[in-house]
């Protein structure tokens, strides 16, 4: 259904001069008046809290008992050693939890790095990290288990019920956005100039890129909004004459949302932005006008076209000849 007395928006611009693996700017515009607010507000707040991420969850050092303790030849004590652990940043590549194990000899720093230790589950994004020193004799050995959530977890939701003696849960932050701030200004459409538009600006931490990092929080809140909404039953036909097997195929997947598709985030994100809700809206324009949107190159093409032959389908196709037979 279309909302004639609302202005809608219509695109999502990426502000490409300060664009980077960390930081993205993205304004949205034109919005009716209040929906700024409204939509930056709960964005940040699904951003901030419900995109997953990794984190250390438990220490264990040899000789260690509890977190107020000091560890001979190591100038941190375990309590600044335990601060520096939080800020440690993870990209998983395996999804499941992992258990690392270190031993370091004396007469020198121990990083972030360290923890890599040859495995290729994750990766370390802030490698020249600072944990602890190690003065010359010292012999440190610790234990790291990494996890995978969100948001924030506190200690006391890490314990397990079988952990060793000397085991320290430690508060996991998860997420891997470290900052989301939006703003609201006036814009303009023809003659009127109460219209809004959203500036919204979003940081992370290397695990994943701001843009991404938007279109999974976008489908978070629509999954979610989506219980809200009613949708009208068609009535059943009661005594078919024909039925067509592979027009109604066909009519099925034309009305299917494309986010069903499974497709990249960079695909995804540009039917959003050309306004293609529905594998109909696709199909029904050839293969030159898709290549005229913007960042939709011949990958993105070449990954469309594999899975509408798949489904028997092509670019180009007499979209309405199937629906206006529903009609019949």
């Amino acid at each position: 259904m279309n909302w004639p007395y609302l202005q809608m928006p219509e695109s999502v611009e990426l502000e490409d001069a300060s664009y980077s693996s960390t930081f993205g700017r993205f304004i949205v515009q034109p919005l009716e008046r209040g929906f700024g607010t409204t939509i930056g507000n709960a964005l940040r707040r699904v951003l901030l809290s419900s995109l997953p991420g990794a984190a250390i969850t438990m220490i264990k050092i040899d000789g260690v008992l509890h977190e107020f303790s000091s560890i001979p030849g190591v100038v941190e004590d375990v309590t600044q050693i335990i601060l520096n652990l939080k800020e440690v940043r993870f990209k998983l590549i395996n999804k499941k939890p992992d258990k690392v194990v270190l031993e370091l000899r004396g007469g020198r720093e121990f990083r972030a790095g360290d923890i890599q230790n040859g495995t290729t589950d994750f990766e370390i994004l802030n490698p020249d990290h600072h944990i602890a020193t190690l003065n010359k004799g010292a012999d440190f050995k610790i234990e790291l288990r990494i996890g995978r959530g969100h948001g924030y977890v506190p200690a006391e939701e890490n314990k397990m019920p079988d952990q060793p003696i000397g085991a320290i849960p430690l508060d996991a932050i998860y997420t891997p956005i470290k900052n989301v701030s939006y703003r609201v200004e006036n814009t303009r459409v023809q003659q009127r100039t109460d219209y809004e538009k959203l500036i919204l600006e979003i940081t992370t931490d290397g695990s994943i890129t701001p843009d991404d990092s938007l279109t999974y929080a976008g489908k978070i809140l629509r999954d979610h909004i989506n219980l809200f909404i009613n949708f009208e039953i068609e009535p059943e036909e009661e005594e078919p004459v024909e039925v067509d097997e592979e027009a109604l195929r066909i009519r099925k997947l034309l009305k299917m949302p494309v986010d069903e598709l499974e497709l990249s985030v960079r695909s995804y994100n540009c039917l959003m932005a050309a306004n293609i809700k529905t594998i109909g809206d696709l199909v029904r324009r050839d293969e030159q006008e898709m290549l005229k949107f913007r960042n939709f190159g011949r990958k993105s093409l070449q990954e469309l076209t594999q899975i509408l032959e798949e489904k028997g389908l092509r670019f180009g196709m007499d979209v309405d000849r199937y629906l206006r037979s529903e009609n019949q």
